[in-house]
């Protein structure tokens, strides 16, 4: 898969992941790629979610963002520990906040929005311990196809 994204972009990306970890033991991914092999993004960001060994995370707070970016299609999903502290609409909040500003083409503001909604859930619900917190999964950005590079 080419990178949709400009490296200034994929660093803004990244960044925006950093910040919102600091105050949280959270881990936030994002996934990319061209097509949803799915016919719900919501199942594919599942499987991505299995695959990117989000679900490992000592605390179970994971979230990842899923954009198939040629497809138009996007979901968020968080692991067990997080899906069951937010409020019930919250996920769909967070999609909603996130596909305002994809309307209007602004990508990775959107991304950007949507990760900084969830850090501050994190923090409230899985606040930095410094004593106990490591980053538990990588905070670059993943891309793929049908299977997401080990490597990223």
């Amino acid at each position: 898969m080419t990178s949709p994204l400009t490296p200034a972009q994929d660093a803004a990306l990244v960044a925006a992941i950093r910040q919102a970890e600091v105050t949280t033991s959270g881990e936030i991914r994002v996934h990319l790629e061209d097509t949803c092999p799915t016919p719900e993004p919501l199942d594919r960001a599942a499987q991505v979610f299995g695959e990117l060994n989000m679900h490992k995370t000592a605390a179970r707070n994971g979230v990842l963002f899923y954009l198939a970016w040629k497809s138009r299609q996007f979901a968020v999903v968080g692991d067990s520990a997080i899906n069951a502290a937010v409020p019930d609409d919250f996920w769909e909040t967070t999609k909603e906040a996130v596909l305002e500003q994809f309307r209007h083409e602004n990508y990775v503001l959107g991304l950007e929005r949507g990760i900084k909604m969830v850090g501050e859930q994190l923090k409230r619900y899985f606040p930095y311990n410094a004593s106990t917190d490591q980053n538990e999964l990588d905070d670059s950005i993943s891309f793929g196809g049908q299977k997401p590079s080990s490597d990223a």
